[in-house]
């Protein structure tokens, strides 16, 4: 198989394109044919050795990936050689071929493309487990969403009006902002240069827009110097969903504001989520393919490169240029990866 491999935990310019056999899935796995897949800012991570989830050297990086399924370890039922699905394995995407648990895949009903597949299990999942199971947000409800133009964000906006809230996209651009209303935002801030750049500006526009009330639940990918702004920005009974820290900052919270908001700092870890409860996980995906079908939901796809592309896509990502997700699929395909 070809792929891109980490040989060394040197970033993503340290990858190296090679051929090297192509792995025999083990008793529970099966082997993905990779047609498309998808960066997350964990792919980042993970190449650097700063994830949580460390993988032993050499592995071929990328977590999330759509194909078909070409082989079946020992003991898989329920899925057959030639079915496509999409996977989060972990690793395994930046290749031809790669393994996955068969616990790990969701087979895809038919019209659904392979290249949203590569990109909508990690943000839908991470975005419904967060605001609908952690947050248990209601009909009526208003949701700030921080670094809403990136793939968490625009799920959010998506997965929040379709549970009937009103949402209040945050990026920090105009373009960015313009993604947010495209996909159903009721009010977009720009926090960028000329913007509400200020905990105070912040603070101001939220509360113009919720009419001093504040906002009952606040989904946070980014982290960084707004945290505080968005939390003292919270409504009483308020859920503040932790998300992850793009910013490269986790910031640090007065222990008071909790106490004086009779608010929630809640925790959202989607990936542990799908070890620890996998048919709460399996149910909820269920419903998430249903919302697709319905056209509820689908996915932002910033540009689809070829594989051979790899680098140019990381960069994208890092310098945070993505509106939505960027997807990869095999050099020669970038305009073939369609419906199932």
């Amino acid at each position: 198989m070809h792929a891109w491999y980490c040989d060394t935990l040197s970033g993503p310019e340290g990858l190296v394109w090679d051929e090297r056999p192509t792995p025999e899935p083990g008793p529970g796995e099966v082997r993905v044919r990779v047609k498309a897949a998808s960066l997350n800012f964990p792919d980042i991570l993970i190449v650097q050795g700063k994830y949580q989830f460390k993988p032993a050297l050499p592995f071929v990086p990328g977590a999330e990936f759509a194909g078909i399924i070409d082989a079946l370890g020992e003991g898989v039922q329920g899925l057959a050689v030639g079915m496509p699905v999409a996977a989060l394995g972990g690793t395994g995407g930046f290749g031809s071929h790669a393994l996955v648990n068969a616990a790990q895949v969701m087979p895809l009903p038919p019209g659904f493309a392979l290249t949203d597949a590569a990109a909508f299990a990690f943000t839908y999942g991470t975005v419904h487990h967060g605001l609908i199971d952690r947050g248990q947000l209601r009909a009526g409800e208003t949701v700030l969403v921080l670094g809403a133009a990136g793939g968490i964000g625009t799920a959010a906006i998506q997965v929040a009006k379709a549970a009937g809230a009103t949402v209040i996209a945050a990026a920090s651009t105009d373009e960015k902002c313009a993604v947010c209303r495209a996909q159903g935002a009721d009010h977009v801030l720009n926090y960028g240069a000329g913007g509400v750049e200020s905990a105070a500006a912040l603070r101001d526009a939220l509360k113009a827009v919720t009419g001093g009330r504040g906002v009952d639940v606040v989904l946070d990918p980014v982290g960084g110097a707004l945290a505080e702004a968005a939390f003292r920005s919270i409504a009483w009974r308020g859920r503040y969903l932790v998300v992850g820290f793009a910013d490269g900052q986790i910031p640090a919270l007065p222990w008071n504001l909790p106490l004086l908001k009779g608010a929630s700092i809640v925790g959202v870890f989607w990936g542990d989520f799908v070890r620890r409860e996998p048919a709460a996980n399996a149910r909820m995906l269920g419903e998430l393919a249903q919302w697709y079908g319905q056209g509820r939901i689908r996915p932002v796809i910033d540009q689809v490169l070829p594989l051979g592309r790899l680098a140019e896509a990381y960069a994208r990502v890092a310098g945070r240029q993505v509106l939505g997700k960027m997807v990869v699929v095999p050099d020669g395909e970038a305009g073939e990866a369609g419906a199932t």
